[in-house]
């Protein structure tokens, strides 16, 4: 069966720029958010971010602490706190593994991105990560210097 053409995978709504370049992502972890539905509206309009935000297992269930929502201007509800806890939805297994895995020195859950699904549920890319040192910085950037001069030569020709 062919896939439909025109409308893409998924979109992302939010990303972690800093991400990639502050940590070693090691692996992956796609999980779907618990929102309400203002909250919801806020991330469909790009209100929301994921700098310095971070997951963490408790009891069993993940939540990502620090994730910035902006309120939704039209909302009728109680002003909600825009960076309070929101729990991450996994399956046990899932949980499980990731526990063995951070209970390793210094691996943490980063989110990576925010998207939505075919069916417009929201989701999030977790990423299993270590803190990169200064040094291993300095040599992203310089990789990434380098292979922008490489696509401009080539470029040029």
């Amino acid at each position: 069966m062919e896939k439909k053409q025109g409308k893409p995978e998924y979109v992302t709504a939010i990303s972690n720029r800093k991400a990639r370049f502050e940590y070693e992502i090691l692996d992956t972890v796609v999980a779907g958010i618990e929102l309400l539905g203002s909250e919801v509206k806020s991330v469909r309009l790009g209100k929301a971010s994921l700098n310095e935000s971070y997951a963490m297992i408790h009891r069993g269930e993940v939540w990502l602490e620090n994730m910035q929502i902006t309120p939704y201007e039209h909302n009728t509800l109680d002003e909600l706190d825009p960076k309070r806890s929101r729990r991450l939805l996994l399956h046990k297994a899932e949980i499980l593994r990731l526990q063995s895995k951070i209970s390793e020195k210094g691996l943490t859950l980063i989110p990576l991105k925010a998207f939505f699904n075919p069916k417009g549920i929201l989701k999030v890319e977790l990423g299993l990560a270590r803190g990169k040192k200064l040094y291993d910085k300095r040599e992203t950037i310089k990789n990434r210097d380098a292979e922008r001069q490489l696509q401009q030569l080539k470029k040029q020709y």
